[in-house]
């Protein structure tokens, strides 16, 4: 049910006052380098730290762990503008958020919480996800990599590769999923905090990517990696739900990129609607562009108004236990499809010059492309949504 009765979609106070604020330090410090470091595909470490500075590495993480302690409304709000300025800033922001703050909180011991949330909160220690392997990408149960305990029963060994990882190049941390029981299926799988220095752990080739390149994104192998057994996120045998659960707010995350993409590009292209002239009139002067810009700001409103609602339901469920993923999977679906043809339609609106590395819709045009693949396929989400309408196990 969409809007139901709990925490409103009107901004507080507070929640205005963040938004202005990381929207200005956005376009202070992100807009300026962002093209810089999509040709390069450097990572932002200057920004990152910065934005940790700001809270903005864990949002929703309570101030005793070094985060903001604000709610997922003001997380989603707080991606946007940092989608706005550049989606890798973005991505980096949204998985130290939605995925390793967010295990650490939900199923870390305190003393991991102390060990790896708090330097992942405040920017101090960059964070991995690792669940996607070769041969498992959407099948997120069919992995391959193991994790076999040895005698002493002190430490897993762990071997397999990973791929796709964001941030495995220059990662600290790395939550790793893996099999610990081949005869349990889905229940035996088990999460990990692996330590990147840790000898066996070998950083592979850093993927050639059409967008988001600043995100650094590579394969981890890893070669009889010994992580100590108080490194077990949650239970053993309880990694697949704690991967599904971090991906529901995953792509809460990936929703508000998308819209964070979209709103920069439809404003790029309203700008440039009414000061590009053709046949003596600002082409938004014509019709055939005047209806692209109310598809646009249609689809636009909408994948924000999806995604916020997600957030409510994300925040509803910490009083009612109740999951959230339906109303995640049609934010993330809406928005990223909407972000794919918002600037899609920005460039066709900037004729030759969307064409352009002059202009950034061309790099609104390629970040946008990845929404509707990472977190779950556009796909996996079709099929997450309607099995829920139809009470499918």
């Amino acid at each position: 049910m969409i809007l139901q009765t709990g925490p409103s979609l009107d901004l507080s106070e507070e929640h205005i006052m963040l938004r202005d604020a990381v929207r200005a330090f956005a376009r202070r410090e992100i807009v300026p380098i962002a093209a810089a470091h999509d040709e390069s595909g450097e990572f932002p470490s200057d920004t990152i730290r910065k934005m940790g500075e700001m809270g903005l590495m864990g949002v929703e993480v309570p101030e005793e762990y070094g985060g903001a302690g604000m709610d997922t409304v003001a997380y989603v709000l707080a991606v946007i503008e940092i989608a706005k300025a550049d989606a890798a800033h973005a991505t980096i922001m949204s998985v130290n958020n939605s995925l390793i703050d967010l295990g650490l909180l939900l199923f870390g011991t305190e003393d991991q919480r102390q060990r790896c949330l708090v330097p992942v909160a405040t920017g101090q220690r960059i964070g991995a996800y690792s669940l996607t392997e070769p041969a498992s990408g959407s099948d997120a149960a069919a992995l391959r990599a193991r994790a076999v305990l040895n005698e002493a029963g002190t430490h897993y060994l762990i071997n397999g590769v990973k791929s796709w990882v964001s941030g495995g190049p220059v990662a600290d941390l790395i939550m790793l999923f893996a099999v610990t029981d081949p005869d349990a299926g889905r229940r035996g799988i088990t999460a990990f905090l692996v330590e990147a220095d840790t000898p066996g752990l070998v950083r592979g080739k850093q993927e050639p990517k059409l967008g988001i390149r600043a995100s650094a994104t590579s394969e981890l192998l890893f070669e009889d990696v010994a992580c100590p057994v108080e490194n077990v996120l949650g239970e053993p045998g309880q990694g697949y739900k704690i991967a599904l659960t971090l991906l529901d707010a995953g792509r809460i995350g990936i929703a508000a990129q998308a819209v964070g993409i979209a709103e920069a590009a439809y404003e790029a292209a309203v700008e440039y609607a009414r000061q590009r002239e053709a046949f003596g009139q600002p082409i938004g002067q014509f019709q055939m562009i005047q209806h692209k810009i109310a598809d646009m700001k249609t689809r636009l409103e909408a994948a924000r108004l999806l995604t916020i609602n997600a957030a409510l339901a994300k925040m509803r469920s910490k009083t009612t236990g109740q999951r959230y993923t339906t109303e995640a999977s049609m934010a993330k679906l809406f928005a990223s499809e909407a972000a794919l043809f918002i600037t899609n339609e920005a460039v066709q609106i900037h004729g030759a010059m969307g064409y352009s590395k002059e202009m950034p819709v061309e790099r609104y045009f390629r970040d946008a492309r990845i929404t509707t693949i990472y977190e779950g396929t556009s796909e996996i989400q079709r099929v997450v949504i309607a099995r829920s309408e139809l009470q499918l196990r």
